[in-house]
């Protein structure tokens, strides 16, 4: 299963574009400013979330435009097409809406038919930025085993800011709406949990079974900021409303669980290895996860300028790792060069200042 027929209108610098005849390893080369990350930015949204920039919606239609973006795609399964889409109207700039097969649907329907994933230059701090950023890190992933995931990690998220609105509230909240709200935190984060812990143990046993180099092998660990259960969570939660209360938001739940990745070979944190090392051992988790999506959908990974800092041997090691993934690959680069082993089995488009001319 693939994208094809790729079709972009009023998305950033993209007037109308379009990309067919696409193959497992798709490339965009051009200057740097020209629409190639742009371009995987719109197939990111062709999955549950924000988007590889989780960018405003408005950000992202081209300026001049009169009605807002669209991006749509054919998907081909067993040889029935299926058309994806999704754009945002000028007149409902917040909102992002979904068709599959000329339906609305929502966002979360993405996920039943793509597992996208995706590594780009901003990620390269990873390991030392926010917790925040692993957690999302984690999701998206986690998308690959289950489409539900999504679901689950957006009602969680709206659970706790009202929980977190009513305990900063200077009114003493009842107890019966905070027993109403740790309810659902407790069902959609109950899920969570066990699908972060699910994914961590299922990219574990996929990266011991990889070659130590020459991408260096993580370990890493689920670490969960509150009791992993359903009943001590909600023991958790009803037992900390009082410190909450103090401190104005919750301080127990999955919004506060932790991605611990380590060098493997060196036992050193992933934080304190070299910059070399953390991109290495991103791309080891990112190789590993590619081919989880083989499960009934399409898996597609979006790598934005990931050959710019490899050398050939590491370069070449990626593109061996990627055949076998099973997914089908969108590269970026500002020349086909470093990508000299893959030219004669890739589809390659030339991007400039929004326009794209297949060569």
């Amino acid at each position: 299963m693939a994208l094809d027929r790729i079709a972009l209108s009023d998305f950033r610098n993209h007037a109308a574009t379009e990309l067919s005849g696409t193959a497992r390893f798709n490339l965009l080369v051009g200057e740097n400013g020209a629409g190639k990350t742009n371009v995987l930015e719109a197939l990111s949204l062709l999955s549950p979330g924000r988007g590889l920039r989780r960018a405003a919606l408005a950000d992202m239609v081209r300026a001049g435009s009169q009605v807002g973006f669209t991006v749509a795609a054919g998907l081909k399964q067993d040889g029935e097409p299926v058309r994806l889409g999704t754009y945002c109207e000028n007149a409902h700039p917040g909102r992002r809406r979904v068709r599959i097969n000329g339906s609305d649907t929502n966002a979360t329907a993405l996920g039943e038919w793509l597992a996208i994933t995706w590594l780009t230059p901003a990620m390269d701090g990873l390991f030392t930025g926010p917790a925040a950023d692993r957690r999302r890190f984690v999701d998206r992933m986690a998308l690959a085993l289950d489409p539900a995931h999504a679901s689950h990690a957006a009602r969680y998220e709206a659970a706790l800011r009202e929980r977190n609105r009513l305990l900063s509230d200077r009114r003493d909240p009842e107890s019966g709406w905070l027993d109403a709200i740790e309810a659902q935190m407790v069902q959609h984060g109950g899920a969570l949990m066990t699908g972060r812990a699910r994914l961590i143990e299922t990219l574990m046993a996929r990266l011991a079974a990889m070659p130590a180099e020459p991408f260096a092998r993580p370990a890493i660990t689920y670490a969960p900021g509150a009791p992993d259960s359903p009943d001590g969570l909600s023991q958790a939660l009803y037992e900390g409303r009082s410190k909450d209360r103090l401190a104005q938001r919750t301080l127990s739940g999955p919004h506060r669980d932790e991605l611990e990745v380590i060098h493997a070979a060196k036992r050193v944190p992933a934080a304190q290895s070299s910059t070399g090392e953390q991109k290495a051992m991103l791309v080891a988790i990112t190789l590993a996860h590619a081919g989880l999506a083989a499960q009934g959908r399409a898996g597609i990974l979006l790598l934005d300028e990931v050959a710019a800092h490899l050398d050939p041997v590491r370069r070449a090691a990626l593109f061996d790792q990627l055949r076998g993934s099973g997914a089908q690959v969108w590269i970026t680069g500002t020349e086909p060069s470093p990508f000299d082993t893959i030219l004669s089995e890739a589809a390659i488009w030339r991007i400039a200042n929004g326009e794209v001319q297949r060569l």
